[in-house]
């Protein structure tokens, strides 16, 4: 009999777990990302312990030139090189009662990082709040997929 019930609370605790879990992989998807006229595409997933969005299109990937875009403003030197279409925007965002938080976003445009929130304003549009101290700005996301 305690082998039955211990069973039945173990498998109440699991499935708590994994609902848990499925609502934080909400976030997984592509997004259309515009920012100071530039439009991209950005995919979220999960990276290690949280989440993790990188840019993976822009529709404007290279210089009048010609020459592919890079992240040139970074303060990081070994990451000036990486493609603008490759670069990490936000890191280690973790989950937490409808709010992915406790990570950096990166803004490309600034070379700047500064703290992240993140949730969904509606089904298919994410509110990205960066922000320093007591002043943030805000962004939507779209979703794609």
């Amino acid at each position: 009999m305690k082998r039955t019930v211990l069973a039945m609370v173990m498998a109440v605790f699991c499935c708590l777990g994994m609902s848990a879990q499925s609502v934080a992989d909400k976030i997984v998807g592509t997004y259309k990302a515009v920012q100071n006229g530039q439009e991209s595409k950005v995919k979220i997933f999960k990276y290690q312990n949280g989440y993790r969005a990188q840019i993976v299109w822009l529709k404007e990937p290279n210089n009048p030139d010609g020459t592919p875009k890079r992240d040139h403003r970074n303060p990081d030197k070994s990451k000036q090189k990486v493609l603008s279409s490759q670069v990490v925007l936000v890191e280690k965002v973790t989950y937490d009662d409808g709010v992915w938080k406790n990570g950096s976003i990166y803004n490309p445009t600034e070379g700047m990082t500064y703290k992240v929130e993140i949730k969904f304003k509606d089904a298919k549009t994410l509110e990205v709040k960066g922000k320093l101290g007591p002043f943030f700005k805000r962004v939507y996301w779209t979703r794609l997929s």
